[in-house]
């Protein structure tokens, strides 16, 4: 082996000659794993908090109360066994009069998503501020008027709200039949929704299964807990859906971090990447944490 003055070899020469690209790289790729920890921490604030529903051509953007509001009236409307046509009708309804918002006032003493007011003999106040309460009378309402399938959707919609101009809910149609097809479970995992940790809360599972009960009927969903994680039987593909879009919807309100269905997930600290694939998620039941 070749000596040099210093007593280092051959070895030992090109080991100095490539020391500082070695520390260059291990800088390098220090930097990237710590720009990667910054970036995780950093991404889900920056998308802020919203939902969004996926129709064909375009996405249907949502606030965090608008989705769970038009979750619980799909919900309802699955509980009642009606048809998604009732629900169009619903929607369109409900963004004419409240934006799908649950107003606590309006023109005169109306209130609620539908703006249906106590004098009218639509119920309390406190009813009227209940959106399962105020959605099932909407819909009580709606199975009266004959045809109502069959009507145009203003005139449907104009035979239980008696508004001032009915034909105000026909520009709302196309909207309310995006929103209907993905909470009713028609399209599979349409609806995403995202919010920034600080507006996180603490888990609260058992009462997320007693609203979803409430809003979609307890016999026809049968829940059992394991640990931290609630199933939900579902006897459709399209009953699950609606359900997994239901729990999305209501996350952030009930502290929920995991949706599994189908061969999907969605997780709140990545809820702006919507549903991602999952092999292990279930096919018989939504699995919620």
């Amino acid at each position: 082996m070749a000596i040099c003055r210093y007593g280092l070899g051959v070895r030992g020469w090109e080991w100095r000659r490539r020391r500082p690209v070695v520390v260059l790289l291990v800088i390098v790729v220090a930097l990237g794993a710590g720009g990667y920890v910054v970036w995780s921490y950093v991404r889900p604030y920056l998308h802020g908090s919203n939902c969004e529903v996926a129709a064909v051509e375009r996405t249907v953007p949502l606030d965090l109360e608008q989705a769970a509001n038009a979750a619980t009236i799909a919900g309802v409307a699955f509980r009642k066994s009606l048809p998604e046509r009732a629900v169009v009708i619903a929607y369109a309804t409900a963004i004419q009069e409240s934006h799908i918002r649950n107003l606590p006032g309006g023109d005169r003493d109306s209130v609620g998503i539908f703006q249906q007011r106590p004098s009218q003999g639509w119920g309390r106040v406190d009813q009227l501020r209940d959106p399962v309460y105020a959605t099932s009378k909407f819909f009580d309402s709606l199975v009266k008027v004959k045809d109502y399938l069959d009507r145009d959707l203003h005139d449907a919609a104009q035979q239980v709200q008696r508004s001032a101009d009915g034909r105000a809910y026909a520009p709302h149609e196309d909207r309310a039949k995006q929103l209907a097809e993905a909470y009713t479970g028609r399209r599979p995992a349409a609806v995403r929704c995202w919010f920034s940790p600080s507006k996180r809360t603490e888990p609260r599972r058992e009462e997320a299964v007693r609203a979803l009960h409430q809003t979609f009927g307890t016999s026809r969903l049968p829940v059992t807990r394991d640990g931290d994680r609630h199933t939900v039987k579902v006897p459709t593909r399209r009953t699950g859906w609606a359900v997994a879009s239901w729990a999305v919807s209501h996350a952030q309100g009930y502290g929920l971090s995991e949706v599994r269905y189908a061969g999907y997930r969605w997780k709140s600290e990545a809820g702006h990447d919507g549903w991602t694939e999952d092999g292990h998620a279930p096919a018989d039941h939504v699995a919620i944490r």
